[in-house]
């Protein structure tokens, strides 16, 4: 198995930004593919994702009265799912929900801005928010714990998971445990490109919603984009991809141990160890033969063509200045800083949506149990976007306030501007015309 292996003051300015690049950087593949899918769960409803269940998820007798978990399938997977894993759920969602409570911004606020004059901010719940929970390369109850719990804390009103149905044309019983733990009660057998459209559109079954959040293939990710017009699509939230950045305090087995972490999400995925130093580059290369006989066949190969591919592998930097201008210009999903002195380049760190620091604190910690949440922008969405949190699923409203006290010095600048603009009615509104009707 040779795994990819980029020494980074070699390459080309294009050949280092080459790096950079995501697996769904090209969508116009599936942007041509999920026009038509759309278009079917548009006329066609409950029918249209049925069928796409039965094709594209193999759920073998999915119905179209069949499409939403039931109470007696939330009962059930109680009975099927381990305790343990019960209690692992429990305690992240704990978690979670602390973590996302204290997030939480102040209902309103208002600050006095001129004496007699106030300014502030609202929040309130978006009305109805779908939740996109991903099923192909495994099931992810966690996903479910991170999209439900702060939709749950901002107090939205109307919440539905959309997760694709397995081989039994059921919900993964984990994921309803998850769903039920967290708050929320509608689960929908819907997912890929048909989720995405049926969250748009609704359907006889679905009810429409005004929002969509959660990571998903780049079937998902290109729907998003398309009916980006008619549903808001959330945070870009693509395939999974890491940073590892370790110093030489560090061994390089355990670098590339926790490089294998999201590298083993699926062949979609992107993975890079940023290191300066030489010998922790050769101890990782050395290691991965161990760590990859350690785990499944399915995810030593998915592992195995991201470390191999153009996604992944192992960058020696010139220094770790160097390295941590690669991760910003990678502006990853997750960043690992890998060292017994993490603090120090933190500050070096601008573009990176979620920066796990030392020796104890791997993305798996983060993914399941922390309470940051583990949803987080791709293909360099760090650059703009931050985590999922409770602000996603609120809307803030601006508040003004202005007593007679205050009226007057507001109104002169305000008439000011508006005949300086051309405004007349702008103008006119804050004139003697409005004194007179004021008294």
């Amino acid at each position: 198995m040779q795994v990819t292996f980029k020494v980074l003051a070699d390459l080309t300015p294009a050949e280092r930004s080459d790096l950079t690049r995501r697996s769904e950087a090209d969508l116009s593949f599936f942007l041509e593919r999920v026009g038509p899918i759309i278009e079917a769960v548009k006329t066609e409803g409950d029918a249209a994702l049925a069928r796409f269940g039965r094709d594209f998820d193999k759920a073998a007798g999915l119905r179209p009265d069949d499409l939403k978990a039931t109470e007696a399938d939330f009962d059930a997977a109680f009975t099927q799912v381990a305790p343990e894993v019960i209690a692992a759920i429990r305690f992240g969602i704990e978690n979670i929900r602390s973590f996302h409570e204290e997030q939480s911004p102040e209902a309103m606020w208002l600050k006095e801005v001129r004496p007699g004059a106030f300014a502030g901010d609202r929040f309130t719940p978006i009305s109805s928010v779908a939740l996109y929970v991903p099923r192909g390369k495994g099931a992810f109850p966690s996903v479910t714990m991170m999209t439900s719990v702060p939709a749950v804390v901002a107090g939205v009103p109307d919440l539905a998971i959309f997760t694709p149905p397995g081989p039994d044309g059921k919900v993964d019983a984990a994921t309803l445990v998850a769903a039920r733990l967290a708050g929320v009660s509608t689960v929908y057998k819907a997912g890929g490109a048909q989720a995405v459209a049926a969250a748009a559109y609704g359907t006889e079954t679905v009810k429409r919603a005004r929002k969509i959040v959660g990571p998903g293939s780049p079937w998902v990710v290109a729907a998003k984009r398309l009916l980006s017009s008619v549903i808001d699509p959330g945070l870009p939230a693509g395939p999974s991809e890491c940073v590892i950045l370790a110093d030489d305090t560090v061994h390089g087995g355990l670098a590339a141990l926790d490089l294998l972490i999201e590298a083993e999400h699926g062949p979609d995925s992107s993975a890079w160890l940023v290191t300066s130093s030489r010998r922790v580059a050769e101890e990782a290369l050395a290691a991965l033969p161990e760590h990859w006989s350690r785990m499944g066949a399915q995810r030593v190969e998915f592992s195995q063509k991201v470390l191999g591919g153009r996604s992944g592998g192992i960058i020696l930097a010139r220094d770790m200045a160097d390295a941590c201008a690669f991760v910003n210009e990678y502006a990853p999903e997750h960043l690992e800083i890998l060292s017994e002195k993490p603090f120090e380049y933190l500050g070096d760190i601008t573009e990176a949506a979620e920066i796990l620091m030392g020796t104890h604190t791997p993305v798996s910690i983060a993914n399941f149990a922390l309470g940051p949440n583990a949803v987080l922008p791709t293909s360099a969405g760090a650059s703009t976007y931050g985590p999922l949190s409770v602000t996603d699923f609120v809307r803030r409203s601006s508040i003004g306030y202005v007593t007679p006290k205050g009226y007057a010095p507001l109104a002169e600048a305000a008439h000011t501007l508006a005949r300086y603009e051309g405004f007349d009615n702008h103008a006119n509104a804050v004139s003697e015309i409005r004194t007179r009707y004021l008294k």
